[in-house]
């Protein structure tokens, strides 16, 4: 009698590893049964993997542990990003209540008093949650996993996880502690460099923001997973022409930088390099880049004030591929240049400015302002502005669609020549006009009108006197 055939269980070493290295991280045979009935041993792995304490103690045993009252624990919790738990619930570890022991300590040594601490802990929270979801996200720790959770495979993920987390975490670790170590050196020189100023006085600073043109128009015509690409593209380039020029790429909000340096001739440097880096880049169509200097408020990270305001409208009233100034940062660029004065910097060599007629600010009133370019170009006109904006768009939803799915352009190809046979069936005509085809299909590209400087503005309209 013939023997009976067994199917090898898929997951059978994979499920022995994981248990493996769950019983070794401290789950109870209970939780794994329990997490294997369920289907999320994955999340089992993880939270073991990343917190491994035992969730004991409820709020009344942390103070008790801690010496933290539990309201301030609890403003301490909800500062860092954690939801507020029961009051009875069981849910500390000791990790929880070591880390209010060291917040304890940090308030001892009369540093920071607790409203400071918090707006810190605040700081810190946001930020980790940013790194966290950064981690996850395809690439480092969610190279394997996704592919995994996806399909609904809990063992399989768990097994990846596990076998990538004991080498990744402590990595990452190391990794964060030295950056913020290099930014905290960059910060405190930063602000020890202050004291030598009057007390109280804020910082002069150069702001620039950098606004992708069209980002609107080719976020529809985007999946999420080709917007993603674009967008990480916008703000590698932005990192990367920022801190090359000895910048400060403060934050990315959505299509648009910004970022801070005290130098003026750095800060035109990189106004300059982001214009022309965008223009170049064959995904990316072209940046505004608007640039203002004076006292800022420095808090948390970020900065605050008029300066920065202004800095903001004046990207917006930038062309594209284009470089506005405020008047101040004019005057601290050539003041920089030529600290003995005897030049007005119209062409310097480096830089060369021409003055843009003064525009309304909202909530700032009339300010003037200059545009800035390498000596010896001229700003593009509005037709070539616009043709070259067409053209980009044209060249990156050419390059989009070649990511698509064969299957889709096939779809969209024989629908064309669907449409096509019956006009030609029906008599339709076909042919380009000739004036289409002399200007190379110009004559059907719509007009549109974007920002101007003041250099191609028409003169308005005036309504005779009857």
């Amino acid at each position: 009698m013939a023997g009976r055939s067994v199917t090898p269980d898929p997951h059978g070493e994979a499920l022995a590893r994981v248990r493996r290295y769950l019983l070794e991280h401290g789950a109870s045979p209970e939780e794994i049964s329990r997490a294997e009935s369920d289907g999320v041993l994955d999340l089992l792995v993880a939270d073991r993997a990343l917190v491994p304490a035992e969730r004991r103690y409820t709020e009344g045993e942390v103070e008790e542990r801690s010496g933290m009252p539990v309201e301030m624990a609890r403003k301490f919790w909800r500062a860092l990003g954690f939801p507020a738990p029961s009051p009875d619930e069981a849910m500390f570890t000791d990790l929880d209540v070591q880390a209010l022991v060291t917040i304890n300590g940090i308030l001892s040594l009369g540093v920071a008093d607790p409203e400071s601490a918090l707006q810190l802990a605040r700081v810190i929270g946001s930020s980790m949650a940013r790194i966290a979801d950064a981690e996850v996200s395809p690439g480092v720790l969610g190279t394997a996993v996704p592919g995994a959770a996806e399909a609904g495979d809990s063992v399989e993920a768990a097994d990846v996880f596990s076998q990538l987390a004991d080498q990744m975490i402590p990595a990452m670790g190391g990794l964060l502690e030295f950056a913020w170590r290099r930014h905290l050196q960059a910060a405190t020189r930063r602000a020890m460099s202050q004291r030598a100023r009057q007390a109280g006085a804020q910082p002069p600073l150069c702001v620039g923001f950098a606004d992708m043109v069209g980002f609107t128009v080719l976020s529809q015509q985007l999946s999420e997973d080709e917007l993603a690409v674009v967008v990480s593209r916008f703000e590698e380039v932005a990192h990367y022409t920022v801190t090359g020029c000895g910048g400060r790429l403060v934050k990315m909000i959505g299509d648009e930088a910004m970022f801070v340096t005290e130098s003026a001739i750095s800060a035109a440097r990189i106004s300059l390099g982001l214009a022309e880096a965008y223009a170049e880049d064959e995904m990316l169509s072209d940046v505004r880049v608007g640039m203002a200097q004076g006292p800022v408020l420095v808090q948390d990270g970020d900065y605050y004030g008029p300066v920065v305001n202004l800095a903001h409208a004046v990207v917006g009233l930038a062309n594209p591929g284009s470089v506005l100034l405020s008047d101040d940062f004019h005057t601290a660029l050539l003041h920089e240049m030529h600290p003995s004065g005897g030049t007005d910097g119209a062409d310097d060599g480096e830089f060369a400015f021409h003055p843009v007629r003064p525009r309304f600010v909202k909530d700032l009133g009339r300010v003037q302002l200059w545009a800035l370019q390498r000596p010896g170009t001229s700003p593009p006109t509005l037709e070539q502005r616009v043709g070259r904006r067409w053209e980009r768009l044209a060249e990156v939803l050419h390059d989009i669609e070649e990511l698509r799915e064969r299957g889709e352009r096939l779809i969209t190809s024989g629908l064309r020549a669907a449409v096509a046979d019956e006009y030609a069936d029906e008599g339709a005509e076909a042919e380009p006009s000739d004036a289409g085809e002399a200007h190379g299909g110009d004559a059907e590209r719509p007009k549109l009108e974007g920002p101007v400087d003041g250099t191609d503005r028409p003169p308005p309209e005036v309504d005779e006197p009857t």
